[in-house]
């Protein structure tokens, strides 16, 4: 079959045969129509995700749209390696296979699937959100921040703050439903002063596809304006920005600041697939806007590396 294979560490999947596989016990052979080109994807072929196992050659992509044998359409996550989701057919656990609503074409709901599992995962099964509550998304304007946006409103936020640092999807983000749109491209002193009025009024959720400089600056400006009292849980997601900050001792002591992540392993993969297939269901009524492009995975030298933060590539088995 026709697949993205990556041969060594370091080296970008190529167009190339490899093995069809064969279902054992358990497993679901998939008929792949459509897999989507995420952070998650890029850093597992890469070899930098903490979950790459290191083992070559493989197919890339960690989840995908396709058919089982049967006919069923499913969205699937974690195929069984070495075979990723980005080939004519792929192989998983039949438990990580989740229903796909018949009016949802594939490769929205490939482009969908991992940035709503994210934010939704977040705020329901790590920070246990309540419906009126205020939420702000740290890095709004990327494909997942946007979508953050969108499905907080959708679970019932009662105010929604997004930073970010595109002017254009900043003013988008308030026609899909943020209240306060707050630049990032302000120094450290100016961007705590546009944080701290909303941090004074209180802020329950948020939301941090960045870390780096501006999830210091919130955290060390929410420690001394929050409400005293106010427990505001601070949901780690993605690294964009940087992977570690210095952060003083006393903003964890100083306020009810409860840091945590979300991704795989602090949510367990079940409670993950479950999501999905929430947002799945929820992407047509609530009116979820993906910006995709769907391409040929013959074309995939031309688009592994064109990384875009506002539209995702979406490689189809055409």
């Amino acid at each position: 079959m026709k697949a993205a294979v990556v041969t060594a560490a370091g080296q970008l999947p190529v167009f190339a045969e490899f093995e069809k596989p064969v279902a054992a016990a358990g497993q679901q052979i998939v008929h792949v129509a459509a897999s989507a080109l995420s952070q998650l994807t890029r850093a597992k072929a890469a070899g930098t995700h903490y979950s790459s196992h290191g083992v070559f050659p493989f197919v890339a992509g960690v989840d995908g749209v396709g058919r089982l044998e049967n006919g069923q359409r499913v969205y699937f996550f974690a195929p069984q390696a070495p075979f990723g989701a980005m080939g004519e057919y792929s192989v998983v656990d039949a438990a990580q296979c989740v229903p796909v609503p018949d009016e949802l074409d594939d490769v929205t709901a490939a482009a969908a699937a991992i940035p709503g599992m994210s934010c939704w995962a977040a705020l329901v099964e790590r920070a246990g959100f309540v419906k009126g509550e205020t939420v702000l998304v740290n890095g709004a304007t990327g494909a997942s921040g946007r979508l953050a946006v969108q499905i907080a409103r959708y679970l019932g936020a009662g105010k929604i703050i997004a930073t970010g640092r595109n002017p254009a999807a900043l003013g988008w983000l308030q026609s899909a439903g943020a209240d306060v749109v707050i630049p990032l491209d302000q120094a450290e002193d100016t961007l705590s002063a546009a944080l701290v009025p909303h941090l004074a009024a209180g802020v329950d959720v948020v939301l941090d596809y960045l870390w780096g400089p501006s999830a210091r600056t919130l955290l060390v400006s929410a420690a001394k304006h929050l409400p005293e009292g106010q427990q505001m849980r601070f949901v780690q997601i993605g690294s964009i920005s940087g992977a570690e900050i210095s952060l003083p001792a006393a903003v964890l002591r100083a306020t009810a600041i409860n840091l945590m992540g979300s991704g795989i392993g602090s949510v367990p993969l079940p409670r993950l697939l479950h999501v999905v297939g929430q947002v799945l269901q929820a992407v047509i009524p609530a009116g979820l806007e993906v910006k995709t492009q769907a391409v040929p995975l013959a074309q995939l030298a031309d688009h592994w590396g064109a990384a875009d933060s506002q539209l995702r590539t979406v490689f189809t088995m055409e």
